[in-house]
């Protein structure tokens, strides 16, 4: 397929829109973030700044693929159990939606959940059945993609699609097996209408294990990139995080240069980098940071909490395998990737305005 244009929700400062825009594709984002939206403008990404409830598909009349990645603080597992409670009652909520109950009901329902943002995960396919139902135009594609406890709705994601006359297929996928120099795992789900089948991307790279050294294992896929493949330094160095693992302050994880980068967080300004003699050097740039991210080394972060914007954006690279997936796509070739290293400002796009 060729799609016209993308609606992006819940678009940070623009991780899938400057994949999609590398492969011909324009986007639109909807995004309330002040701060990642000053971002996308100085990208030139066609933004709308605002609450996603307050738009619907018809305010952007010539998108035929929907894409998201939903807040997910609610979603963990972790702790006191709410992620789980939380979990089960977007589950029944999805049943709700699909089942064609009062929309009016089902929103006052969710307005009386203990987290308004458990609710948000909801709004992709609020869209997806707005598009079928009231503009009788449903998107010809639909990408979404979140942490990996989010998978769960995902599947009922899918199976509520292929009900509505899509193909669809969901699952983890590692970033470093896609190229991305960062070991990150997130869960996507990717849906086509029609009837030709549709799959996640396949990896091309090798997975990473620590202690086993990059060469070895499938000779079919290509050897995990590291941080120095992206990040040029003088000399080797370590990255140490933040926090401890489990817990435990003592315990803080540690990936040196010629390794790919642990998940990148909000918080990686707060990781040391030290040099081979132990002592402290300059820690992440925005632009390193980016490039561990996977985006191109000029692209111009701006505003505030830039640390939380590039770990709260999905890795371009990724985003162009899976979006080459979603269309029926061959694979991102060398070129395609390439172009990933830089980036191109074009003339800025007027907010588009939320329907009364």
């Amino acid at each position: 397929m060729q799609p016209t244009k993308i609606v992006d929700l819940f678009a940070g400062p623009g991780g899938l829109d400057v994949a999609a825009e590398k492969l011909g594709v324009p986007t639109v984002g909807v995004e309330w973030d002040s701060a990642a939206c000053t971002t996308r403008r100085a990208a030139g990404l066609e933004t709308a700044e605002g609450d996603v409830r307050l738009y619907q598909p018809s305010d952007f009349p010539d998108a035929d693929v929907l894409a998201g990645g939903p807040p997910c603080q609610t979603f963990t597992v972790a702790g006191s159990g709410a992620g789980r409670r939380a979990l089960d009652d977007v589950l029944r909520f999805v049943d709700r939606l699909v089942a064609r109950e009062d929309r009016e009901e089902i929103e006052k329902d969710l307005a009386k959940l203990d987290d308004e943002r458990t609710g948000l995960v909801l709004r992709p396919l609020m869209w997806a059945l707005d598009a079928i139902d009231k503009l009788d135009r449903p998107y010809r594609a639909i990408i979404l993609e979140q942490v990996p406890a989010v998978l769960p709705v995902w599947k009922a994601y899918e199976k509520a699609l292929i009900d509505e006359g899509y193909q669809a297929d969901c699952g983890i996928l590692h970033t470093e097996a896609f190229g991305v120099p960062q070991t990150r795992r997130r869960a996507v789900l990717i849906a086509r209408y029609g009837k030709e089948p549709v799959t996640l991307p396949t990896a091309t790279h090798r997975t990473y294990r620590k202690g086993v050294a990059r060469d070895s294992g499938d000779a079919n896929l290509l050897p995990w990139r590291a941080m120095d493949d992206v990040v040029s330094r003088p000399t080797a160095f370590e990255v140490i995080s933040n926090y401890g693992t489990g817990g435990d302050p003592k315990a803080r994880g540690r990936r040196r240069s010629e390794e790919p980068s642990a998940t990148v967080t909000g918080k990686i300004s707060r990781n040391r980098v030290v040099g081979p003699d132990g002592f402290d050097l300059d820690r992440f740039s925005f632009s390193e940071a980016g490039r561990l991210q996977t985006f191109p080394t000029n692209y111009p972060w701006s505003g505030r909490d830039v640390g939380q914007q590039i770990g709260n954006a999905v890795p371009p690279r990724l985003a162009m395998h899976i979006l080459s997936a979603a269309f029926g796509w061959a694979s991102p070739n060398d070129d395609q990737l390439r172009g990933l290293d830089t980036w191109t400002v074009h003339q800025p796009v007027e907010d588009a305005p939320p329907t009364d």
